[in-house]
């Protein structure tokens, strides 16, 4: 489902740009520029949440693109995702020099790519329901708006400690959170990562997250990547041994 996240996507590589567009308009509202200096002007119109830039552009490069974009108060605090080669990375772009939040590295899967960016894009999409939640404080939404994986994943990268309550129908899972990492998960009879298991199976319902939800019960192994890791696997395994499909895609290798 399409988040409210405005992104602005920035290639010079026109086939690049159009297949990263279709892989992410699903997930976002997506604007896309040809060149850092179109990307600029676009940018200072309508500030995204996420640039998502190409690192070497001929004229103003991505670097250079990310510092006009953190010297301007108004699009100082969006969020910056560079594709760049390892070697660019490692020699030039360490990302507290840059401003950059995160990078993926070229050449990248189609899929491996869009997977990456879709969890930035879901951690601002959280955080934006955190900012318009009811005076409670409580951030509640449906899970056709974001779903378990997603939800956890959003918690994990911003380290958030809360209480994530998950409902479907009559049943309920309370899952806590200590700066990203899930320490307690409670489902019926099921504690600790057999109740993670169970809940990411889940295709609907709804949840609420209490920032002030805290709780002293430690009942998980795994942290909260090794969860989500294990709960996919058993999920695959279940639906291979059902007839079903694993989620196999095509994948497209991209680079300039």
């Amino acid at each position: 489902m399409q988040t409210n996240v405005k992104v602005l996507l920035v290639d010079d590589n026109p086939m690049i740009l159009a297949m990263l567009r279709d892989a992410l308009t699903p997930l976002a509202k997506v604007t896309t520029a040809g060149d850092g200096a179109d990307a600029l002007l676009k940018a200072v119109d309508d500030t995204p949440d996420l640039l998502v830039s190409d690192y070497r552009m001929p004229g103003m490069d991505g670097r250079q693109l990310v510092e006009k974009l953190r010297s301007r108060s108004t699009t100082a605090g969006v969020a910056v995702i560079l594709l760049a080669t390892k070697a660019e990375i490692s020699e030039k772009l360490a990302l507290h020099e840059h401003g950059a939040d995160d990078y993926v590295e070229k050449p990248f899967f189609l899929r491996e790519a869009t997977q990456r960016i879709k969890r930035v894009i879901d951690k601002i999409a959280l955080e934006k329901m955190s900012k318009s939640s009811s005076s409670d404080g409580v951030v509640r939404g449906s899970l056709s708006q974001m779903n378990v994986i997603d939800l956890v994943q959003s918690l994990e990268m911003g380290r958030k400690s809360c209480l994530l309550t998950l409902t479907q129908a009559n049943d309920r899972c309370e899952m806590y959170f200590k700066e990203g990492q899930v320490t307690h998960a409670k489902y019926g009879s099921l504690t600790g990562d057999a109740a993670v298991f169970k809940v990411l199976r889940w295709t609907g319902g709804n949840f609420e997250i209490n920032f002030e939800g805290k709780t002293k019960q430690e009942s998980t192994t795994l942290n909260t990547q090794g969860l989500l890791m294990e709960g996919l696997r058993l999920l695959d395994e279940s639906r291979r041994d059902s007839g079903g499909k694993s989620e196999e895609e095509e994948d497209v290798l991209l680079d300039s």
